[in-house]
């Protein structure tokens, strides 16, 4: 057993089978925060503040493959995926999007807390991972100084407005929520009607397209949230 207790994301949308493996994992001496969905999983994981995860390939609205995917694009942590008993196509599809292991369900507890103990021990207890810089075309990012810049042209954004653009960029491709997005670059829950986030999105795509960037390559979707593509 490993001797500093190290924190776990349980990741089950079965409510009673969470409190079950979340009891077991704590019983074996680790810390465990329970998440039953995607959208707040995710938000959790941002923080970097976690050791590894138990991702079920069933959840709601975004299954465990979409949230293996979204983790990867900042993220290194070691994550078990918990697949159906014999459902070999979900074992390699999650390997081949960055899995680092798979345990099928209904499974042994002893084998899943050995399971555990191996990743960590093999991934040395270091899974902090930070993309600092991000490229798409001729728009570069540097989280470090908090700068954007178009052609080697510095991009004038306040401090909202990178964090939106930022976390957009981090998932580029990727559609993100407004109740995500509000939460990760304004720091707030969204409230019914605010529209912060669309006044903030309007501004920057016009800051982009004053530098020469497509601004309308940060899209607005409907019903969905927002893509920077």
């Amino acid at each position: 057993m490993l001797q500093n207790p190290l924190k776990i994301l349980i990741v089950e949308d079965d409510l009673a089978l969470n409190d079950q493996i979340s009891e077991l994992v704590r019983n074996a001496g680790y810390e465990v925060d329970s998440y039953y969905d995607g959208e707040s999983t995710l938000l959790a994981a941002s923080k970097q503040q976690h050791q590894l995860m138990l991702l079920d390939v069933m959840l709601p609205k975004n299954d465990g493959f979409s949230v293996l995917r979204m983790l990867r694009k900042f993220s290194q942590m070691p994550v078990i995926m918990v697949t159906a008993k014999g459902a070999e196509e979900e074992r390699i599809t999650g390997l081949r999007r960055g899995a680092d292991d798979y345990i099928a369900k209904p499974f042994n507890t002893t084998e899943l807390l050995l399971r555990i103990e191996a990743l960590l021990r093999r991934t040395h207890q270091d899974t902090r991972h930070s993309n600092d810089q991000i490229r798409i075309d001729n728009l570069v990012f540097n989280n470090l100084s908090k700068q954007v810049r178009v052609n080697n042209v510095d991009l004038e954004l306040t401090k909202l407005q990178f964090n939106i653009l930022w976390q957009l960029a981090l998932f580029h491709g990727e559609v993100l929520s407004k109740a995500y997005l509000s939460q990760r670059a304004l720091n707030k829950t969204l409230g019914a009607y605010d529209r912060g986030l669309d006044m903030h999105l309007s501004r920057i795509r016009r800051k982009l397209n004053q530098a020469g960037w497509q601004g309308d390559r940060l899209l607005t979707i409907h019903g969905e949230g927002y893509c920077l593509r």
